[in-house]
This record gives C-alpha cells, structure tokens and sequence, in this order.
C-alpha cells in the first residue's frame, strides 16, 4: 500500500534524512481505507461513510507515543531548558516550543491540493463582496483616485508579502502556516495571538458572506425570506467542506473560473460603455474625474480606503495555509504564488479604475447598502446598471452570489485549518485537533460553520449594528497576519544565515528577498498608522460635531483587532512567560518536506530553462 502523508522524524533525534538534503521525513501509514473482513451487513455504503468520520488511526500512533514526547523533551525546551529543569523552578509553566513545531509538521491533514486548485485559488479564490461590494463604499469616501491609488499601494505591499510567505511554505508546508511561523521564529505567544486572531477573521466572514448571498437575492425579489437563503447558502457550504480538502479545491477551481471570467467580461464592457459604446451615455472618458473629481476628502479620504482594500485582499494568504495539504508544494506552491501578480494587476487595478470611470463617487446608490454585505451598493452593478443594460446587472449580481459562496467556504477552510494547529500546538482546546480518517479536521468544520448561523441576524431589528461590530473584531485582522509574515520571512533569513546554510538550498525564494519582506512589514505598519489616525478623527459632513461617546464608538468600530490581539497575545504571555525566540534558537530543518534528490531535480530544471525561447523565461519569471 503506497503511503500518502510524512511524520516528522526530526524530534526524535534522527541526525540524518533518508535523502538528499537536511529533511527529517519518513513516509507515513497510507490514508487510504483498510480493507478488512466484516459481516456482510456493514457492507454498505451508509457503513462506510460513518466509518470515515472515525479518528485516523495514526493519530493514536505517533502522537500518542510517550517515546515521542519523552524525545522532544529531552532535547530541550525552546529557551534552552529541558522539562525536567523547568520542573524544578516550581513546576513553572512553560510552552514546548519544539514539541510544537513537530506537531504542526507531522500534520494528518489530506494532502490532496494539485497545482491546477492552488493557482486557481491564487487568482480568483477570494474574489467576493470585498471587491464588488465594499469598493462602493471606498470610492464614496475617497473618490477614484483614492481607490486607485489605496489599492495599487496595498497591491504592492501584498505581493511583497505572499513571495514572503511562499519561500516559508515551500521550505516548511506545515500545518497552521501564518500562526505557527510567527509561533516558531518570532514568539510562542505572538504567534497564538496570531493564530486566533485568523481564525476569528474568517469565523466573523462566514455569517457575513452568507449575509450578503441572502441579501443579493432581494435583487430580484426583495419579498423573499432571508432566511430560506441563508440555510440554503449554509448547507452548501457545509457539505463542500464535508468533501474534504479536495472537495474544497475542486469548488474553489469552478468558483474562481466564474468570477475571473466575470471580471474579465466586466473589464471588457467597461471599455466598451467608457468609450460610448451604449446609446444611452455616449462617450464618458474621464469626465467623473474631473467632475465631481478625482478625490473626495482629501488625504483622509485616501487614507479611509486602505482597510477597505486590505478586506478585498483578504484571502490571498490562503494559498499558504493550504500548502499543508498540498500533494507537491516543491512544484505546486511557487506557480501559484507568481500567479497574485495577475490577481493584482488585472482583477483589482483594472477593473477598479474602470469603475471609478463609470460611477462617480457622489452617486446615491452607493450608500443605499444597509451595511457591507449589502450588494445593492455595488459599484460593479451600479455602472452597468447606468449603461441601461437590462439583463447585464442580473448575471453581475449572479457572480456576487458565487462569489460569497466562494469566500464563505474559504471562511470554514481558513478559521477550521487554523484551529486545528492551534489545538495541535497547545495552543487551543485538544478537541479542535480531531482529523478523521478522511484527513479532515472534522470537529473544527463543524464548529467554525455552527457561526454561521450567526447569519439568522439579519432578521433581528438592528442588526446593522450587530454586524458592524463583528466586523470590527476582524477588521485589522489581515494587516497583523501580513506584517507578522514579513517579520517571520526576516527572521528565517537571519536563522539561514547563522548556521551557514545558501540560499541554493532553498526550494523556492521571495523575488523581493529580505528588501521585499522590509517594504511589505512598512507598509503594513504604514496602513495601520493610517488606520488609526482615522479612527480618532474620522470623516465629517460640515458642520458635524461629534459627541465623547460617537469617538469612542467610532475607535472601537475601526480598531477593535488591535485590543483583541492585545488580549492574546499579554494573555499567553503572561501565563507561559515567553520570550522572543533567538535567532540560534530556531528550528529550520523540522517540517521540511522530503523533496527526494533537491539538487538534482534542481540541476536537471536549470537544464530544461535553458532551452526554452526568451519570452518564455519572462513569462516563467512571473507566472
């Protein structure tokens, strides 16, 4: 039976791989069902699909091995002291760095993403309300050029960012990804923080983008039941991730192939109905900016765009969080990660700019949405709805409603995968951790979907309000996550450097190197400053006077991430007592995939480069 999954031989004190290279990986038990002998009335299918839900065996194995812990512990803790010696200071508390870092890189978790899913993920995976709602209401606040520029900036920022954290994947496809680096190289409790920090960004999604499915289909029939939808959009999603993670991969492929051929067909009508292709408007050019302008607000207005599209990049760090259940992240990952530049450029820039060119900033219909779910106030609709197309808006409105659906399920992939290493490092309740013989964090599915049943608000007077305040919990959540990347691609390199190791033995490198991780790291602080600057003096109609308590509400609103986190993060470190982990500290061999003969693949990949035609090098450079 061919085995399908790696367990991590580093904590046990191997000293040398069974390959080429410094990976400590052996093949694992095969993940494939174990044909027994049974009675002939459990051979049925109802028999066998209860049977899948039952623990992977391996998970009693290894993990369960008092000689693995034994092991761990006897190398040390990650500050220098074995758990004996912590013993005798008390019994004081103190986090098992590299017990940790074994767990997460002896992951049970499926490996059965190909490449095909990862880029399709990389480019269109999270394209949701994000970009064709919540754009509305930056371009409100900030006219277009503040949209252009707001975006063209956290573009960049972010393109830095996932190079970033594609040379961590490639090298260490471990489980938790974003929270156990930071966990790793930075510190235990920054990374717990970090950890739970992600996971209640996309717990908070969830109920949110289902929201805005139920919400968009009152296009069509405002009389409808929200409710009705709501169960229908969960169920969906639900039983998708039920699929497994190759169910998730397979959804996400088909979703983002909608919603880049949409954007694509919008960037093309765009042009058409901006060069006066439709009768109705004649040629529009750039008249929107020059009246009512090009921004609105000043430089507070510019400044108020910027979480708004760091919400509509959320979610392309997810490619680094699926890179655990990836069948070949060596091949895979670095593909896919080039791929961000075309999600950037084309999908965000492009067809931003071709809606600031098509609606003004001062159209009513952009704040006729209740709140950000709302795709009513869609600029993407609103601009063919101006046109005077009849059917257009519909099918626009259609692709808002993949498009949740979409984001929603990478909701329960990135809050439930999450959770699962939180629970595998300690770091979260044991429970979260259960993997089903499927490789499926079972019980983390579950219990990150059962918030989607916050969703059944909408019904409830206020919940405007309710929704803005769950929104606020993770409203800075991406900016902590993308500068905490960046900080921990800075650290590894220092840690590659202080044990002499060559950059040649990397899989994969960030095309921005360290520069690249420092740019990213200023800009997110840079957003964050701005962020907060906002908060406290927020934009005002003339004339407006704002009490003490409109203030305080207005803070909370725009910055409640940064207590959260805050909370976290003093919470954990209080209770372990961590420290910054030290650069000759840190771990850079566990969780290294066996990539088998690195250097001769290398070589023989050189070799073949060296054939191909010019163009293809440049074309191979970016994508």
């Amino acid at each position: 039976m061919v085995p399908d999954h790696d367990i991590e031989l580093n904590a046990l004190g191997h000293t040398m791989s069974l390959a080429e290279g410094t990976t400590y990986t052996v093949r694992g038990p095969s993940r494939s069902p174990v044909v027994t002998q049974q009675p002939a009335g459990f051979k049925n299918v109802c028999g066998r699909f209860v049977d899948t839900f039952r623990r992977d065996e391996a998970s009693t194995g290894l993990k369960n091995d008092p000689s693995f812990h034994d092991n761990v512990n006897a190398r040390g803790s990650p500050y220098g002291l074995d758990s004996n010696e912590s013993r005798e200071h008390h019994g004081a508390r103190y986090f098992d760095l590299r017990g940790a870092t074994a767990k997460t890189a002896s992951s049970l978790l499926a490996r059965e993403l190909k490449g095909r899913h990862l880029q399709m993920i990389a480019i269109g995976g999270s394209i949701g309300t994000g970009l064709f709602v919540a754009s509305g209401k930056a371009l409100s606040d900030g006219g277009p050029a503040s949209v252009l520029l707001a975006y063209l900036f956290v573009g960049v920022m972010l393109y830095c960012t996932v190079q970033a954290l594609g040379e961590l994947a490639v090298i260490f496809p471990v489980a938790g990804s974003f929270s156990a680096f930071s966990t790793r190289f930075l510190d235990p409790s920054w990374g717990f923080a970090m950890g739970w920090n992600y996971a209640l960004q996309w717990i908070i999604v969830l109920p949110l983008e289902i929201l805005a499915g139920a919400m968009t289909i009152g296009y069509w029939n405002a009389e409808l039941n929200k409710a009705i939808f709501i169960t229908m959009f969960l169920i969906v999603i639900i039983v998708i991730n039920l699929f497994g993670v190759k169910g998730y991969g397979e959804a996400e492929f088909v979703f983002a192939i909608i919603k880049v051929t949409a954007v694509i067909g919008f960037i093309l009508l765009g042009i058409v109905i901006n060069i006066g292709g439709t009768p109705t408007e004649g040629y529009i050019g750039g008249k929107y900016w020059q009246s009512p302008g090009g921004f609105h607000n000043g430089f507070k207005g510019f400044c108020s765009v910027f979480v708004t599209a760091a919400f509509a990049y959320a979610g392309t760090e997810l490619v680094g969080l699926a890179a655990a259940e990836t069948a070949n992240p060596r091949k895979s990952l670095p593909t896919a990660i080039k791929q961000v530049f075309w999600r950037i450029s084309l999908f965000y820039i492009v067809s931003l700019t071709l809606v600031g060119l098509l609606v003004p900033y001062d159209d009513p219909r952009l704040l006729r949405g209740d709140n950000i779910a709302d795709a009513s106030a869609s600029p993407f609709v609103i601009a063919i709805e101006s046109a005077g197309a009849t059917v257009l808006p519909s099918i626009m409105n259609g692709v808002i409603l993949v498009s949740v659906i979409s984001v929603g399920n990478s909701a329960v992939f990135g809050s439930s995968r999450t959770l699962a290493a939180l629970a595998e490092q300690g770091q979260a309740p044991r429970i979260l951790a259960y993997v089903d013989r499927r490789g499926r964090p079972l019980v983390a599915i579950l219990i990150t979907s059962a918030f989607g049943l916050l969703a059944y608000l909408a019904e409830v007077p206020g919940q405007s309000d309710i929704f803005n305040w769950l929104l606020a919990i993770s409203g800075l959540s991406t900016i902590f996550t993308w500068a905490s990347t960046c900080l921990a691609h800075i650290r590894l390199r220092q840690a590659w450097a202080h044990n002499n190791r060559s950059l040649s033995d990397m899989a994969f490198r960030a095309q921005g190197g360290v520069i690249g991780s420092y740019v990213g790291l200023g800009c997110n602080c840079l957003i964050l400053i701005a962020q907060v600057w906002i908060s406290l003096d927020p934009i005002r109609t003339p004339g407006e006077v704002l009490t003490a308590m409109e203030y305080a509400q207005n803070f909370f609103l725009q910055c409640l991430a940064i207590p959260v986190v805050l909370v976290f993060f003093l919470g954990h470190k209080l209770w372990y007592q961590t420290t910054i982990v030290k650069v000759e500290d840190m771990d850079i061999d566990t969780g290294r995939r066996d990539f088998g003969r690195l250097g001769i693949i290398k070589a023989q990949e050189e070799e073949e480069r060296q054939s191909w035609p010019k163009w293809k090098r440049i074309y191979r450079v970016i994508c």
